[in-house]
């Protein structure tokens, strides 16, 4: 390890399992200090523990993404804690309804806006001041391959994940002169034990769609997105980075 972000704050929404574990824990084991976010504090709290037992610095707030009041709460406890936020890592998503737009439920589309989309803009609304007074740093918002690409049975989550990546990109454009870099990673089907509950023809269908031959992995994700958090991708703004084992190039 390099302890290339020693010294940092950075902030983890959907921190609790998945990428964002991924990227909470990797965060950690470079020398920063992570703020876990997650929907219910025990399981932020487990991951804080495995950071912690590692060596590193973390604590766990709990909240709801798609309320502003809990995502000013987690940029506030960090600041509270640790003196200021340098990085962010808006990652916390939901699958939501899916089928003709005709029959999708209304109410499971706003739920789904707010957790996948108003989510990113009540981050980087409360984040992004705190980054600036900081002197500067980056953000990566979690996208999708249905945020380049679309997909006829999800209408709601391709919706949402093409704003995220429309709103990353305004904000590279607002915050590059401030010294924020501000970019989206786009994964494919990731191999989660979600994922694994599946019927094996189904799990073999979303293979069958990644030409590399396999689903990706959190661990794959998270190198990227430390890539891009880092000093190392220093001249890398306002752009969209995909993680998806050649999904998109067919």
């Amino acid at each position: 390890m390099t302890a290339q972000f020693d010294g940092k704050t950075a902030l983890v929404t959907g921190g609790g399992s998945g990428i964002g574990k991924a990227v909470a824990v990797a965060l950690g084991a470079e020398g920063a200090n992570v703020v876990v976010n997650d929907l219910k504090l025990e399981v932020a709290q487990s991951v804080v523990d495995e950071i912690t037992a590692a060596g590193g610095t973390a604590v766990a707030v709990a909240g709801d993404v798609g309320n502003p009041d809990d995502v000013k709460a987690s940029v506030d406890a960090a600041v509270e804690t640790y003196g200021a936020l340098h990085l962010a890592f808006n990652n916390a998503g939901i699958g939501g309804p899916q089928g003709l737009a005709e029959d999708i439920d209304i109410a499971g589309y706003l739920k789904l806006m707010d957790v996948n989309l108003h989510s990113v803009f009540y981050g980087m609304h409360y984040q992004l001041p705190q980054i600036v007074a900081a002197g500067g740093g980056a953000i990566v918002n979690t996208s999708s391959i249905l945020g380049v690409v679309g997909d006829a049975n999800a209408l709601p989550y391709v919706a949402a994940k093409h704003g995220v990546a429309g709103m990353t990109k305004s904000a590279a454009l607002s915050y590059a002169e401030k010294g924020v870099r501000v970019n989206s990673v786009h994964p494919g089907y990731i191999d989660t034990p979600l994922l694994q509950g599946l019927p094996k023809e189904a799990y073999d269908g979303l293979i069958a769609k990644h030409p590399i031959g396999r689903l990706g992995t959190s661990e794959e994700v998270a190198n990227l997105v430390l890539f891009l958090l880092s000093d190392q991708a220093s001249f890398i703004t306002g752009s969209q980075h995909l993680v998806d084992g050649g999904y998109t190039a067919q």
